[in-house]
This record gives structure tokens, sequence and C-alpha cells, in this order.
């Protein structure tokens, strides 16, 4: 099945129905091709181990989700999966279209951000943090003020510093969902057992990438009652970029650190950079979202 994210055509032996499904001729290669098949369960042989369960190359990266699978990601056009026996499909997508998906972007170029991208007027703000910051509960609450989300959690930015678009849903935990009053009733899982759904967005297949102006990184702040939005100027930009790009550790070996360096320094050059500081005693995301859209009218 063919299918598109990220402005790749993706050729899979695995259902992705979270991506958009293409309806065209499979004449052209596709950009990237999913298939099955056996990986050596020692790792690279002529790799750097940066892990008990990770390998890279400059060409490769080894990758093994205990009793899941193993997954080989080649040359930003190809990825392996062996999965273990008996294990279900969409425990493997969730890995594939987080982490390994992710390694495919670093191998294609890209800078990648552990964030989401929200489009705003012809440009977009970015939202990163670590996990549990509330980045994807404050994506959902600009989806319900009619805002477009261009990426959950993986959001690639290219050599002009736009975020590229990638597929059309968003991930919530229950309680979450609870919270923003949405009904998981008729969400599936992301996997089985697990309280955190897949939930359908609008977003255009064939969506263009967009210039990133704001990026801010969410915190918690234990001294104030109030939103605190800090700018961070000068050098101590290129920290805050690298601490959220998307499984850093991934640069290493497969000698990306250098050119996410220079990405780096590109993006900081363009952007409105700040920490966000919230109240400890509770999320309060509409006045969150006021907030930041109040710094966003101010820095245009």
């Amino acid at each position: 099945m063919r299918y598109t994210a990220y402005n790749l055509s993706i050729d899979s032996e695995i259902d992705l129905p979270e991506l958009f499904p293409m309806h065209t001729s499979n004449a052209e290669p596709a950009d990237v091709k999913i298939h099955f098949g056996s990986i050596a369960p020692e790792g690279l042989a002529d790799g750097q181990q940066l892990g008990p369960f990770l390998w890279a190359t400059p060409e490769s990266l080894w990758l093994q989700v205990p009793q899941v699978a193993r997954f080989l990601i080649s040359n930003g056009n190809a990825i392996r999966i062996a999965p273990e026996p008996c294990i279900d499909q969409d425990s493997i997508r969730v890995f594939l279209l987080g982490s390994v998906f992710g390694a495919l972007l670093l191998q294609r170029g890209h800078l990648v951000l552990h964030g989401n991208a929200i489009r705003i007027g012809d440009q977009c703000m970015v939202c990163v943090g670590r996990s549990g910051a509330g980045k994807s509960t404050l994506a959902a609450g600009f989806l319900q003020r009619g805002y477009e989300i261009l990426a959950d959690d993986v959001v690639p930015v290219d050599n002009d510093c736009r975020a590229v678009p990638g597929f059309p849903r968003i991930k919530l935990w229950q309680n979450v969902a609870e919270r923003l009053n949405i009904d998981t009733a008729g969400l599936s899982r992301i996997r089985p057992n697990l309280e955190k759904f897949n939930y359908p967005i609008t977003l255009a297949p064939g969506t263009l990438p967009l210039p990133i102006r704001w990026i801010y990184i969410l915190g918690r702040n234990n001294v104030t009652e109030e939103f605190l939005i800090e700018p961070i100027q000068g050098l101590q930009r290129f920290q805050p970029l690298r601490n959220n790009t998307y499984r850093v550790r991934f640069l290493d070996g497969m000698g990306l650190r250098p050119e996410h360096m220079k990405q780096c320094g590109q993006l900081a050059n363009r952007i409105r950079l700040a920490r966000v500081a919230r109240p400890n005693n509770g999320f309060m995301l509409d006045r969150l979202i006021d907030r930041l859209l109040a710094d966003i009218a101010e820095n245009p």
C-alpha cells in the first residue's frame, strides 16, 4: 500500500491507517519503502553501540524495542521490520511512527524537534518540552479553537527552517481527553490496553511546509500564579534547541552532529525562542493559549 506523510511517498507492507493513503499509480518509485525482513539480533557489526538496544553507522540505525520488534533504518529511504512473535501491529506502529520515522527524517537531512507544530496565519509555532509538559494537550486546545495542527510529536524542519507537515492525528491520554470533553469511545488506542488514543485532525494531503516563527519551551513554575514567558537570547539559544531535538542521541552514531549544530544555528537566527513557566497548581489550558497568542501578537 502507498501512503504519504512528511511530503514523502511511502510504500509499506504494514498497514498505516494513521497516514494518508495515496490513490495513484505506483509506477514512480516511492521515497521510502517499509518492509518485513530478518535483522541480525546482535546489532550492526560495523557500527557504534549507542545503548543496549541501539546501534548506528553513518548509513543505518538499528533499534530494538524489547518484546515488540527490531528495526533497521537505512539511507533515509528504507525501513526493515523484524517483529517479535505474536506482537500486534498497533504496537509496532507506535514505534515505527515515532522513533523509527524520527531516525529516517534525520537521515534525510532534517532537524527534527520533539514537539507539536501549530499553524498561526502563514507561519507556525512549535511547542516543545519534556514528556508530560503538556505539548499534546496544548495542541488539542489550539485545535478546538480552530487552529491547524501540522505535526504531532515528530516535527521535521527543512533547510529553509520550515516545519514539514506530518499526518492527521494527535495522541491523547484518556485523562487529557476527559479534560477537553473529547469522547474516546470511537477512537482507536495507540496500543492495546494503553489509555492513549489516536485523535483524528483535519490536515489536507499535500499541505505545504510553513516557516517556523515561534518556539516555546513548556515548563512548570512553582513561584508565581501567572504564566511567565522568558525570551532566550544570544548564544544561549543553541542548547535548548539541541535538548529538544527528537532522539538526540541518534545523531552521534550517524555522524550528524556537525550538520545538526549548523541547523540549530540557522533556526535560532530566525525565531522567537522563549521558555514558558506555568503555575504549579493546574494546567489552565485556556489561559495558556491566550497568553501564547498575546505573545505572538506582540512578536510577529
